[in-house]
């Protein structure tokens, strides 16, 4: 099985991880300060060492002020063929 951070939409979860911290003006520092965690913990998540749950997810979009589906947009509607 491939590590989580090599599969397509998790990569780009990663990335978009990082741009919500970054448009949220936080360092990593802070971002952990504020969550109770170590700053390793937030560079680990940002990195694919780390996989992030739900719960964790919605705590960090609240302290974003992002909506989940920043991080993990809905997915496409495929088009049906009539």
């Amino acid at each position: 099985m491939a590590h989580a951070a090599q599969l397509p939409l998790y990569r780009e979860f990663l990335k978009r991880l990082r741009a919500g911290r970054e448009r949220a003006g936080l360092l990593q520092m802070e971002v952990a300060r504020r969550l109770g965690k170590p700053q390793s913990y937030i560079s680990k998540c940002e990195s694919g060492e780390r996989r992030v749950d739900a719960i964790e997810l919605a705590a960090i979009a609240r302290l974003y002020q992002l909506p989940l589906t920043f991080f993990v947009p809905p997915p496409a509607r495929k088009s049906r063929a009539r």
